[in-house]
């Protein structure tokens, strides 16, 4: 069990905390043995805190992680080693632990110069192990095809949001990759307090994780449903003797590749580590999973992949949309005026230059997407696997459109050249998965490809307006 400090943003919210204060409420924690502490550097003043709380502890007594969410757009490698730097500093310590990264979108290859700026400051040692945050299980699969060495992936698993026990679980069995489930109590929702309770409505929830997680609970069907899943809960809880928050942890920590739960801890407000060490000592047995199983199975699912709650509708935010996170989001590609007023978006590659050509052009309402290839600056994505170079070429596509003012919606037409023929089934299955609502007229063959590595080129065109 790590303990998530995530609920300090929300106690600053009342003003400023005090920082030793606080680092002594975490010292009450680390004396009970739980001594994993999750944060980011946007939780207010939490690494300032665990630093403060560090210094006091013996070496190594202490696992700091935190997590690095940068603005959308363009970073250099040295605006990345700032950002580590930061919270270095405020961690107190030479390396960080554990430093997971967050992509606002992948339309915009910027996260993958992150994520390889992150992987040589962990070669240097500054970061021990890297991991991710929020990301699906496509992604997830492109990374380590991509040789990025991430040892884990930060995500919300709980009996209301299943969405991890899907494509998520098989990817990090295949790569030996460990799930750290946050939101596995719903901010609370998922206890005692509200077993029976009338639905508080969207004005009668106290904190930011509540208000998130009870537009979860709309997702997965609304506040009866949630009722019967606590039901089976309480049922279960009454037969071990133990809590409800100790039977929601316990349900998902003895899920496949899960390595931890995250439970979140208000500092000097309210603190529950004499329940939670019963943890330990609880074992589910055949009856309670099948018990809290069919609970499960009156509930919709949440909908999308892992993460996506923050990159697409419907925003399962604490806000509903990303206001509370963003105040914009670039293009994803530099875009140009050429002659006759088309606009041409560039996406960085040698070919262009070479070549003499537009990752993309839109006259009037059409947009051509050149042929595209899983190339990001002088880097192969996806490795050798043709199914994440395929998704990548899509991620630039997508990009393309959108910096021309389309969406992937609008595309009406791809087409697919692959140098080898075995390769048909794993490239056409990733395009259905992105493709599979759009629809497209599409065709694929095989033919020769210029350049090394290279398992698949895809082009596309849109009309952008003529939806119906």
């Amino acid at each position: 069990m790590l303990t998530g400090l995530w609920q300090i943003a929300d106690l600053e919210r009342e003003g400023p905390i005090d920082i030793d204060r606080a680092a002594a409420a975490m010292d009450a924690y680390a004396a009970a043995g739980f001594t994993t502490f999750d944060m980011a550097d946007h939780y207010g003043s939490a690494e300032e805190v665990a630093g403060a709380c560090a210094s006091r502890a013996r070496d190594g007594d202490l696992q700091l992680l935190t997590k690095w969410t940068p603005a959308p757009g363009a970073h250099t490698p040295a605006t990345v080693r700032a950002a580590v730097r930061r919270s270095l500093d405020r961690l107190r310590t030479d390396a960080i632990d554990l430093l997971q990264f967050h992509a606002w979108r992948y339309a915009d290859p910027s996260w993958l110069d992150c994520l390889f700026a992150l992987q040589e400051l962990k070669d240097e040692g500054r970061i021990r192990h890297l991991g991710l945050t929020n990301f699906d299980a496509v992604h997830l699969d492109m990374v380590l095809n991509s040789g990025i060495e991430v040892v884990s992936n930060q995500v919300s698993f709980s009996l209301l949001d299943g969405r991890a026990a899907g494509a998520m679980t098989d990817v990090c069995l295949r790569h030996g990759v460990q799930l750290l489930a946050y939101g596995t109590l719903a901010g609370g929702l998922l206890t005692e307090r509200w077993l029976d309770a009338p639905d508080p409505g969207p004005d009668g929830v106290e904190t930011w994780s509540q208000m998130k997680y009870r537009r979860f609970v709309e997702a997965a069907g609304g506040w009866d449903r949630l009722q019967t899943l606590l039901g089976a809960m309480r049922v279960v809880a009454a037969k071990h003797g133990v809590s409800m928050a100790n039977v929601a942890a316990r349900a998902i920590l003895d899920r496949p590749a899960v390595a931890g739960v995250i439970i979140g801890a208000r500092l000097g407000r309210s603190e529950h580590i004499a329940d939670n060490l019963r943890l330990s000592s609880l074992k589910l047995d055949a009856e309670d999973r099948e018990k809290l199983a069919a609970a499960r199975g009156a509930l919709d699912p949440v909908p999308g992949d892992c993460g996506d709650e923050y990159r697409r509708p419907p925003y399962l935010t604490a806000a509903g949309d990303l206001s509370d996170h963003l105040d914009e989001l670039p293009p994803p590609y530099p875009v140009r005026t050429g002659t006759g007023g088309r606009a041409r978006a560039g996406s960085g590659t040698v070919w262009e230059d070479l070549a003499g050509y537009s990752r993309a052009v839109r006259t009037g309402d059409h947009i051509a997407v050149s042929g595209t290839t899983a190339t990001h600056g002088d880097r192969l994505v996806g490795g050798d696997d043709p199914a994440s170079q395929t998704h990548f070429v899509i991620d630039k596509i997508e990009g393309a459109i959108e910096s021309l003012g389309g969406r992937l919606e609008d595309v009406v037409r791809t087409r697919i050249f692959v140098p080898e023929l075995a390769d048909w089934e794993p490239v056409a299955r990733a395009h259905g998965h992105r493709f599979g609502g759009i629809r497209p007229a599409n065709t694929l063959v095989q033919a020769g490809l210029i350049g090394s590595g290279y398992r698949v080129e895809i082009e596309a065109e849109a009309r952008v307006g003529r939806r119906t």
